[in-house]
């Protein structure tokens, strides 16, 4: 599916999945009514886009560091032999859940790696390293958050990041954050108890959600709970701010937005806040962190943005850098997608990759 294939409730409909999915006994249908299409409609767009790889899965999104995991970006620079068995190697812990090829620095594979409460993100990242014969990599974990709210207008075809509040436990709204994204520093990665139920709920709500006319019943049969008691707990996780909300992702490349670029600025210390919270504010950027800094990398902010072509991923780095007041910068364009997808918390055998290497090379595969 391309997207000039796709018709304008087509994107009515993305853009609905994943902003605003309906916690609701028959969900598709209320998405139907807001159309003005069949409940049988709406499921068959959905097993299409979903078919093409358009919508890669819907589901609850947690938040990483309240629920006790440790998380981090790693960069691993790799020899041209070496880049792509390396990345099919690290697609399979089940903690990776976003792995790029990137250009544009001596470091030329990025993912992000999140690990268990007991778990040790730098002995992890060591043994991958030997594994996969990488000569050097960095450990680049989030010292500042500013805003995460991926979000694709699929309608007017733009980028249109909301800022996600952790204190609020919900989006702010799309584009301009009005200030809300800055969380503080004691708060925003502090995390929360969980239980034994808690996990058992959250191994559930993290899965991809059928499409059937009434989505919930399985879960909440599987749980022992009423459909009402399960939305009650989910309701109740969001104000625990361990839930972010229920959407689904996309695959950008498939949704029309081909260009991926991780901008990263030279921001001197004294303007590290001010600098971030401008950079939060445009709407076209969907993550903004600041980051440890290096003797061979000193930037310390990093950007998102995603468009249809490099140009117009240019063109959002000038208006940023109009913005700052900040010029010293690196785009580093994604060369290959080898893995986008959630995190799975609390799955069993954690430690030891789950997947098969045949499994992890046609995930990468269905990605390009």
């Amino acid at each position: 599916m391309t997207t000039e294939s796709m018709d304008i409730t087509d994107r009515k409909l993305l853009n609905i999945v994943q902003s605003n999915f309906p916690v609701a006994e028959e969900p598709y249908r209320a998405i139907a009514d807001d159309l003005g299409i069949s409940e049988t409609e709406t499921l068959d767009r959905l097993a299409e886009l979903k078919r093409q790889n358009v919508v890669r899965q819907i589901s609850a999104i947690f938040d990483t560091r309240r629920l006790g995991y440790k998380t981090t970006l790693v960069a691993f620079a790799y020899g041209d032999d070496d880049l792509h068995p390396g990345a099919i190697f690290i697609n399979r812990h089940p903690g990776v859940s976003h792995n790029y090829a990137r250009e544009g620095s001596y470091y030329n594979l990025w993912f992000t790696l999140a690990v268990p409460p007991d778990g040790d993100l730098a002995e992890t990242v060591q043994w991958m390293a030997e594994k996969t014969n990488a000569i050097e990599f960095r450990i680049m974990p989030t010292i500042r958050f500013f805003k995460i709210g991926v979000n694709f207008d699929m309608v007017n075809r733009r980028s249109d990041a909301y800022n996600y509040n952790p204190d609020a436990g919900q989006p702010n709204g799309s584009g301009s954050s009005n200030g809300q994204s800055r969380v503080p520093a004691s708060d925003w990665n502090q995390a929360q108890e969980i239980t034994e139920w808690d996990k058992d709920v959250i191994r559930q709500a993290q899965e991809d959600l059928p499409l059937v006319s009434r989505p919930f019943d399985p879960m909440a049969e599987r749980l022992g709970l009423t459909v009402p008691e399960l939305f009650a707990q989910l309701a109740e996780y969001q104000e625990r701010k361990l839930m972010r909300r229920y959407s689904a992702v996309l695959y950008h490349r498939r949704s029309g937005f081909r260009a991926n670029a991780m901008i990263v600025w030279k921001v001197p210390p004294e303007r590290s806040e001010e600098v971030g919270m401008i950079m939060a504010e445009h709407s076209a950027v969907t993550h903004c962190y600041e980051r440890p800094t290096f003797p061979d990398w000193e930037y310390s902010h990093f950007t998102m943005v995603h468009a249809p072509t490099r140009d117009e991923c240019e063109e959002i780095g000038r208006e940023i850098a109009s913005a700052t007041g900040i010029a010293d910068n690196l785009l580093l364009y994604s060369t290959r997608e080898y893995k986008k997808t959630r995190v799975r918390y609390f799955v069993e055998d954690y430690e030891r990759f789950w997947d098969t290497a045949e499994e992890a090379e046609a995930m990468a595969e269905a990605l390009v």
